[in-house]
């Protein structure tokens, strides 16, 4: 939501005001250690990426190799890349890799330079597996979001605002679009705003017969500048780019097909409104382009079925909502192998679930049904009609493993621990990679086959644990908290050697934007700043508002046209219930908050009447006509609407 800054970047600032406890205090946790040092970091296994023939995978090992492992056994079986044998070109640290379908060749991003969130420009190399050479995929500046092409043959990537074709056959570099320019034109990426609000940085995708681009322009020309200083230097900076405020003019976005070959390129109809937003593009075949549209409202849906020939689509699928369309309903569209149905996540029945269509936009069957949501689509077994994903019909708190056919039958829970799960699984669906936590074990990844026999435990985290053990972390305890007619979930951290007839200060954390959730049943990377806290005897508490994520649509969506207003009677409730706990001391709770936490935190303070004694309120937004447009918009309508 809010762009840049990281959570422990400004909690290290405390270093020059907090003095620290010496390293060689014994069983104690040191602030530089919980917010900054990287001691209680957790390990993992990292850019795990299947190979075609479902027996080996391959994994980026500290930045330097790539490795190829076995799924039978979980042991390596070869080095397919590493940076020390690589002498022709400059890569210290592999960021990203991406094999062709052939598994021939490698994208290898390295000295990438981040641009916003999740934007980077890097260089990029294209390694040969079979004879070994490395090439740069241009000479002319760096890249992004260089993408082989299906068949292999060519590479898209975007530079300058505009979108590059390289042939690796001859090493030609050939320029598709040439109107790019900065703060004016962007081809083939999204603007800053689609970038945070709707989550994705690629705006071209090629077509299945390779010989087609299709992409995204942003006009952003008549959208309002924001001018930034940047305090790197002596002499500050100044940061100038283009940020739609709420009610303000958004760019203008369009869709266009170029045929590789020939150089022509056609605009596709995505309606008479250019008010609106195009947050996905995908295509259904080499001839036909799928685009959703979304209203700038966020209340409708829909998905447009291109011929790209004559640019002409027809309705495919429209979704309503009388308040709006979650993002999570916007991220799902699969079109079935079959080249006959769809798949697409809706909130109907007041959950999120997928539901199976025909290419002609008849309803066949929910997928998937009942009062939970379905959180993540992971993987769809096309050949057998399969759909993994994780969803909360355990616990709002958890996140299980799921497989189930698209017909709707055959349900099946595949992750047996209780708490957060995520799986990856092999090109042939008879291995998956599970990442477990729970709120008082850091993440494990381990190996397992189809019938879920646990072949290999890859990543334990067994050093961070000893280190857990070593400093005398608290156990978490989930909680709940009574607010209106609700029970709202929390968590709490209670001091070392707690004595139930004491009374102790509280300090509570807060997020509570929609659609957001801190309290889950997984590990949170903030943990050891908070049992820190909880080391200076502290009581540490988090709950989570209505509003949030986790239980269901109404839920979630309570809050809309008047963001601020139950989140804050939550959280003051939530101060007025433990000031009663008789280990309590109701004199000296404390909340913390950063972006939308800091908006709840400064209205907690408001608002509070004296409740909280301290606020910590970091990034917030104050005022949210000041802030960006999609996000505002979709839960609050624009001030012009609703001042």
């Amino acid at each position: 939501m809010i762009a840049g800054f990281k959570f422990y970047a400004a909690l290290s600032l405390l270093f020059a005001v907090v003095p620290l406890f010496s390293q060689s205090n014994s069983g104690k946790i040191i602030l530089e250690d919980a917010v900054a040092s990287g001691r209680f970091s957790q390990q993992s296994v990292n850019e795990i990426r299947s190979m075609k023939d479902g027996d080996y995978y391959t994994i980026l090992d500290g930045g330097k190799y790539i490795i190829q492992y076995s799924y039978s056994t979980g042991l390596p079986f070869d080095t397919l890349f590493s940076t020390q044998k690589i002498t022709s070109a400059k890569i210290n640290n592999i960021s990203e890799y991406q094999f062709n379908d052939q598994e021939t060749e490698i994208i290898i991003s390295t000295n990438i330079e981040s641009l916003y969130r999740h934007s980077f420009v890097a260089e990029y190399f294209i390694y040969n597996c079979i004879n070994k050479s490395i090439q740069p995929l241009s000479v002319n500046g760096k890249q992004q979001l260089a993408t082989f092409s299906p068949n292999g043959d060519k590479v898209a990537f975007v530079r300058d605002n505009n979108i590059f074709v390289v042939d690796l056959h001859d090493g030609t570099e050939s320029q598709i679009t040439s109107d790019g320019k900065f703060n004016n034109i962007i081809n083939g990426k999204p603007d800053w705003v689609y970038e945070e609000e709707f989550g994705f940085t690629k705006g071209f995708c090629w077509s299945p017969d390779s010989k087609k681009l299709a992409y995204l322009r942003f006009d952003e020309s008549r959208v309002k500048t924001i001018n930034m200083p940047i305090y790197e230097n002596l002499y500050p900076s100044e940061y100038s780019y283009k940020y739609p405020k709420a009610g303000e003019t958004n760019s203008t976005v369009t869709v266009w097909v170029m045929d590789v070959i020939s150089g022509l390129k056609k605009i596709m109809d995505v309606g008479k409104d250019s008010n609106q937003y195009i947050p996905q593009i995908k295509w259904a075949n080499s001839n036909k382009l799928c685009i959703v549209r979304l209203n700038r409202h966020q209340n409708q849906v829909d998905i447009l079925f291109s011929d790209i020939l004559n640019g002409q689509f027809s309705l495919l699928y429209t979704e309503t909502n009388k308040r709006f369309i979650s993002e999570i309903g916007l991220q799902y569209l699969t079109i079935l192998d079959d080249g006959t149905h769809f798949l697409v996540s809706g909130e109907r029945s007041g959950f999120n679930h997928l539901y199976r269509y025909t290419m002609d936009g008849k309803l066949v069957n929910p997928v998937t049904h009942g009062a939970f949501d379905v959180d993540k689509i992971l993987d769809i077994d096309q050949k057998n009609g399969v759909v993994y994903y994780t969803g909360t019909a355990e616990s709002p708190l958890d996140r299980d493993v799921y497989s189930v056919k698209v017909d709707g039958t055959d349900l099946k829970r595949i992750s047996t621990q209780k708490g957060t799960n995520m799986a990856e699984f092999s090109k042939t669906f008879s291995y998956y990679i599970n990442k477990w936590s729970d709120v008082n074990t850091p993440t494990v990844a381990s190996l397992y086959n189809s019938h879920g026999k646990l072949i290999r435990v890859l990543q334990e985290n067994e050093k961070l644990k000893k280190e857990i053990k070593s400093c005398g972390f608290q156990k978490v305890e989930f909680i709940q908290v009574p607010s209106d007619t609700l029970l709202l979930n929390g968590f709490m951290i209670k001091p070392a050697n707690f004595d139930s007839k004491h009374k102790y200060p509280v300090f509570m954390y807060v997020y509570g934007g929609p659609e957001s959730q801190e309290v889950k049943n997984a590990w949170n990377t903030r943990s050891p700043w908070f049992e820190y806290l909880a080391q200076q005897g502290y009581i540490v508490v988090c709950v989570d508002n209505r509003g949030t994520d986790g239980r269901g649509e109404n839920f979630r969506k309570c809050t809309y046209l008047q963001l601020g207003k139950l989140e804050t009677i939550d959280q003051i409730n939530t101060a007025k219930y433990l000031a009663q706990l008789p280990y309590v001391d109701g004199s000296r709770i404390g909340i913390f908050g950063w972006s939308y936490g800091g908006y709840m935190t400064s209205l907690c303070m408001t608002r509070g009447k004296g409740i909280f004694k301290m606020g910590i309120a970091v990034a917030p937004i104050i005022n949210w006509r000041f802030y960006d447009s999609v996000y505002t918009e979709r839960f609050l309508l624009t001030p012009q609407e609703n001042a």
